[in-house]
């Protein structure tokens, strides 16, 4: 019998976050494949986690998930983890699970942990209806993106890094206008987690004169 490949979420900063079944899962499979193992490596400790952890990410993604599948097909129990939050989501993921589906193989996504969901509640902003849209384009399609969105109704969730943050601000402003309501939140879970809202025009001076680390959701209220 073919073996499961577990999606595990794992804590976006703070341990507690992790679920016991999280846990359970992670001891009882044949081996954890990490987005790296470095960053890992301390939270599996923790919890004293003791299977063999391989290394799995952007760059080997697709070489990688063929030898996976075929452990797989062995009877091999096998969990993904990202560095952090939900295999998938703006991580590797996606392609593994699919090449898996390909061969009949049962896949199980844990619930747990993602940046996005408590951004989005925090924001204010309606729930009901929402677009994730991950990292924007670095460079070609990202004006695109840009224009496509201005005029999307719904709640839009980007990610950001905390060194292009202001620049984004900037192309919100002149984008979707920069008197939209925004939200944004970084060091979520962590010690200094911190939401900020108000229009793109506030939000952008606050950061100007405030620390800009961490990783950032950004909450775009729709058009009205």
């Amino acid at each position: 019998m073919p073996g499961k490949l577990y999606l595990v979420p794992t804590p976006i900063g703070n341990l507690e976050d992790m679920t016991f079944r999280a846990i359970r899962v992670l001891k009882e499979v044949d081996l954890i494949l990490a987005e790296d193992t470095r960053t890992s490596a301390p939270m599996l400790k923790h919890f004293e986690i003791n299977q063999k952890v391989f290394s799995h990410h952007q760059h080997n993604e697709h070489q990688s998930s063929n030898e996976i599948v075929k452990f797989l097909l062995e009877g091999k129990n096998i969990a993904l983890i990202s560095d952090a939050g939900t295999p998938a989501i703006s991580d590797p993921g996606f392609y593994l699970v699919r090449e898996a589906l390909k061969f009949d193989i049962a896949v199980e996504c844990l619930p747990g942990a993602t940046a996005f969901v408590p951004a989005l509640v925090n924001s204010g902003f309606p729930t009901d209806k929402f677009c994730f849209e991950g990292f924007l384009p670095l460079k070609k399609g990202r004006q695109t993106r840009y224009k496509f969105l201005a005029d999307e109704d719904r709640t839009i969730i980007l990610y950001e890094s905390p060194h292009r943050l202001l620049k984004t601000l900037d192309e919100m402003a002149t984008y979707f206008g920069a008197e939209r309501q925004i939200s944004v939140s970084r060091e979520l879970t962590k010690m200094f987690e911190e939401t900020v809202r108000g229009t793109v025009a506030e939000v952008k001076t606050y950061f100007e004169t405030h620390p800009v680390k961490g990783e950032f959701v950004v909450c775009v209220a729709g058009k009205s």
